[in-house]
């Protein structure tokens, strides 16, 4: 059957929320790290974010999903937000430049097509090409400049990388919560986590958060993790994939540009080189998967996989 062009507003705006809102978030990240303790901030995103998108489904008339689907997304939020999203804000918090951040992020497809493998799906050789391209580019970003003298910055972002990717090939394996009550039962667990790890890290306030920090909070909470997560599962089903996933390689843009415009950052030479291969190797992975797609090892391959009605 083919499927219905969506409606042009609904697809522009959510398009807007994947490209500008989560490229903006690794801004306001560095802004809101400079009142909050890292993973305190991270937590009370979600935490937010969470009861306010349950209570909204539940209102709606939603029933929490069964025991088995919820500890799969919990284990998915743990993966995806906890670990993935609670390095980057960490590493913020040790000065890693917004825009360095987001382009480190930005190799998650990368790793995403190696951890396929382990569920018997086929790369094609332009994903391998991809996948060289993306190591050079890594590794020239971590030659110099920001993250040369910043190791522990870029192995904490780098391992949040690899948490996301394999998270996200595992969770479309397996039977997760009907809509958005799997993102609202992801991001609860993932802000317990991260409240727990900053309790037991030590964190502490050591003055009152400022205007600028409890205004970031709101913006991660509302539109960073609410509305972008919407606008995302909008897209997976209405558009093709190559669509939907390709914020992968504009966010990382806006996030550079947005930190050197207002945040005072700046990129040597070597680091704009590393943005521009990476950005192309995320390309030619995302070209790669959706132009010239692997059929599955598995004589199952027809059959739709748990949890792909998110």
């Amino acid at each position: 059957m083919l499927r219905r062009p969506p409606a042009l507003l609904p697809l522009l705006a959510s398009l807007f929320a994947l490209y500008f809102i989560w490229g903006s978030t690794y801004f306001v990240i560095r802004i809101g790290v400079e009142s909050w303790p890292p993973m305190m901030m991270a937590g009370l995103r979600f935490l937010l974010a969470g009861l306010v998108l349950l209570t909204f489904l539940l209102l709606r008339g939603e029933k929490l999903p069964p025991l088995r689907a919820a500890g799969n997304a919990a284990l998915v939020g743990i993966m995806l937000l906890a670990m993935g999203n609670g390095a980057v804000t960490v590493a913020e918090h040790q000065n890693v430049p917004s825009g360095i951040a987001a382009v480190m992020v930005a190799t998650v497809p990368l790793f995403a097509m190696c951890f396929s493998r382990l569920f018997g799906i086929q790369t094609r050789w332009i994903e391998w090409l991809g996948i060289a391209v993306g190591l050079v580019g890594i590794i020239l970003l971590n030659s110099g400049g920001h993250l040369g003298g910043n190791p522990w910055g870029a192995l904490m972002i780098l391992t949040g990388s690899l948490s996301w990717a394999f998270g996200s090939v595992w969770g479309s394996r397996i039977t997760l919560p009907k809509g958005m009550m799997a993102g609202a039962v992801e991001m609860l667990t993932a802000g317990m986590v991260l409240l727990i790890a900053s309790k037991l890290g030590g964190e502490h306030l050591l003055t009152a958060p400022t205007l600028s920090g409890f205004l970031a909070l709101g913006y991660l909470s509302l539109f960073g993790s609410i509305i972008a997560i919407t606008a995302y599962m909008y897209l997976i089903r209405n558009v093709p994939p190559a669509i939907a996933t390709s914020y992968a390689y504009v966010n990382p843009v806006v996030a550079v540009l947005l930190g050197i415009s207002f945040g005072g950052e700046s990129l040597t030479p070597v680091e704009w080189l590393a943005l521009a291969i990476i950005v192309l190797a995320v390309v030619l992975v995302t070209l790669g998967k959706y132009l010239f797609p692997g059929k599955t090892l598995r004589s199952v391959a027809a059959e739709t996989p748990p949890g792909a009605e998110r």
